[in-house]
């Protein structure tokens, strides 16, 4: 089912991986932002802080640009699959689910949660390098197509199923494609983890044509994730056009093309990444001429964006709490204001891990002059816990709601209880209503699997 949801008034028309804000951002009349007709201050207020504030028009507008052009642009059959490995919770595979996309997994945890959000077994694809006995076993139980990873994987699979019980897969080869973008995102160069390189591919062709139990109905490939520049995605559909014709060659039934996802999103003023629409046609028309070029007829295309459908649509909101100013030296000569925050590394991890930036402002302020260049402190006990390093803010002062942008992705799935920090609460904001999609985690909540020996209790 497809959601009929309307245009909430007012809604920008752009691309969501192309706006700092969510779409339905505005100033209300009480001079605070609000975010899916919800005002931040106030809810602050009532769910606490840190907060992972989600806006529904945003993240269904990404998903449906994403549907869209693909049945505007490419002639054959197209499927979008969310990667909820940016943010997988119930609600968000729910919602993805809602608006016609598929779901792209990557581990046991994720398929669970995607189960239980009411996917089908034909709706999930589930990825990984390292898949375990059981969650193969899991995957093949619901009928989830695997992404095959290596040939010690489809090994594995052969001695799973039976003739009741095929394996449905793709085989995730690696392009040789390197694109520009953080050395751990990624994933489609040689040098990798991902992916069976092309040497290899003979021996694996050979292994699938003798196992017709192992239903082999197409190719994946990913280049990597955060990429701005189209190049690389266009390469990736003539090399793949090669190995299909390679596959085919040894008989298998191909009928699948899943190109990947990693369209970039805008995190700070300087970023400049395509449009969706801009990405979906460079690989639908790059796709099409490629697989003509070689006189192949034109696969079902699959992709699967992540950040760029969820990192746009949400916030993270954090309350101020203290400063501290480091003199002029001679090593920093305008010396540094560092202001704090009740949150930091564990709720996003991105900074201190890739050098992430991001931008903000106040949600009681949004329109005042930024003139204070400012420090962002986390609160916890590393020195590495900066979310924010030299940006202008207007003249913050402890009590004040800082809003940090773009925080869907990658943000509450990698986030940890480093130092014993519960995790945030996150909620849903719809044309002026609220929905808690994730609880507050208590002190209660991160002793619950702790187990104390009777000979060390007191």
């Amino acid at each position: 089912m497809v959601s009929t949801l309307g245009t909430p008034p007012s809604v920008k028309s752009v691309s969501p991986n192309q706006s700092l804000q969510p779409l339905t951002s505005r100033v209300n009349s009480q001079g605070h932002l609000e975010i899916g007709g919800c005002d931040v201050v106030e809810l602050v207020r009532q769910f606490g802080s840190p907060l992972y504030i989600l806006d529904e028009w945003t993240l269904r507008q990404a998903c449906r640009l994403y549907r869209d052009t693909w049945a505007r642009c490419y002639p054959g059959q197209s499927q979008v699959l969310y990667a909820t490995k940016a943010w997988n919770c119930l609600a968000i595979c729910a919602l993805a689910l809602q608006e016609g996309l598929g779901l792209d997994v990557a581990s046991g945890g994720e398929l669970y949660t995607a189960l239980q959000a009411g996917a089908r077994g034909e709706e999930l694809y589930l990825h990984g390098n390292a898949k375990s006995a059981e969650e193969l076993a899991m995957a093949l139980e619901v009928g989830c197509t695997l992404v095959a990873d290596s040939l010690y994987e489809l090994q594995q699979v052969a001695a799973l199923v039976t003739p009741e019980r095929p394996a449905r897969l793709l085989v995730r080869v690696n392009p040789g494609i390197d694109v520009h973008t953080h050395e751990y995102i990624r994933t489609g160069q040689t040098d990798s983890k991902f992916g069976i390189g092309q040497w290899q591919l003979p021996e694996v062709f050979d292994f699938l044509a003798a196992h017709p139990q192992l239903h082999c109905v197409g190719l994946h490939a990913h280049i990597g994730s955060q990429i701005f520049d189209l190049q690389g995605h266009r390469d990736l559909a003539g090399v793949l056009a090669q190995i299909w014709r390679q596959g085919l060659d040894r008989g298998l039934p191909l009928q699948e093309l899943n190109v990947g996802g990693g369209l970039g999103i805008r995190y700070v003023e300087s970023d400049d990444p395509p449009s969706i629409p801009e990405w979906v046609e460079a690989v639908a028309t790059a796709v099409r001429q490629s697989f003509t070029a070689a006189g192949l007829p034109l696969p079902k295309v699959l992709c699967e964006p992540g950040r760029s459908v969820i990192g746009p649509a949400a916030v993270t909101a954090y309350t101020l709490g203290g400063q501290k100013r480091i003199p002029p030296s001679e090593d920093l000569p305008e010396g540094r204001l560092y202001v704090t925050i009740d949150g930091g590394m564990s709720d996003n991890p991105r900074p201190i891990t890739y050098g992430a930036r991001y931008t903000a402002l106040l949600a009681n302020r949004p329109e005042a002059e930024a003139t204070q260049r400012v420090t962002v402190a986390g609160k916890h006990c590393e020195s590495g816990d900066v979310l924010l390093k030299d940006v202008l803010l207007p003249n913050p002062a402890p009590g004040d709601v800082l809003v940090v942008l773009a925080t869907g992705a990658y943000n509450y799935s990698m986030a940890s209880n480093y130092n014993r920090f519960p995790r945030p609460a996150a909620v849903l904001v719809n044309q002026g209503e609220v929905q808690l999609i994730l609880r507050r985690e208590t002190y209660a909540d991160l002793i619950r699997q702790d187990i104390l020996p009777e000979r060390l209790q007191r």
